[in-house]
């Protein structure tokens, strides 16, 4: 005998979710690879140009482990494209500085994952796609903002920026 499968009540919300942002993801690493960056070398990047940050702060934003983002940081410095610096606030910290090359990589970047983001979006109508941000950014500040206390500590993706 074959059992019933429940009925669902819902849109699977986290099917919708996880799939799109897969697929986002991929089509985000495949564009940066172009010009040989990954998505964490870019969030790394534009980050640190924004202000001076050092490389805990810079993998929070990220959200990378110690382990990634020293190797994330390895790859820009042999690429020339950053370097580690002392902090000019804090002798003991030391900061992610992006360099001139760096600068244009990160420009490049960034029209790169613009272009992504709107192709996405580009594939609804105007008024769907206001509708999907507001309703997106409401949740992601919102109900959805900080994730629950799970028993054995769930799965998260580490891609950010």
């Amino acid at each position: 005998m074959t059992a019933m499968a429940p009925a669902r009540t819902e849109p699977d919300l986290s099917y919708l979710l996880d799939h799109t942002s897969h697929v986002l993801r991929t089509r985000m690493a495949a564009a940066l690879a172009e010009i040989g960056l990954t998505a964490r070398m870019h969030c790394v990047l534009v980050h640190a140009l924004e202000e001076e940050r050092t490389q805990i702060q810079l993998a929070e934003i990220g959200d990378m482990d110690k382990t990634t983002m020293v190797v994330t940081v390895d790859a820009l410095e042999k690429a020339g494209l950053a370097e580690r610096r002392p902090s000019s606030t804090d002798r003991r910290a030391r900061i992610i500085a992006v360099t001139e090359a760096g600068e244009e990589v990160a420009r490049r970047s960034q029209e790169i994952v613009d272009g992504v983001h709107r192709a996405a979006l580009g594939a609804l109508p105007d008024d769907e796609r206001e509708v999907l941000l507001r309703a997106m950014n409401r949740l992601a500040t919102g109900h959805l903002a900080s994730p629950a206390e799970a028993p054995q500590g769930a799965r998260r993706a580490r891609q950010k920026g």
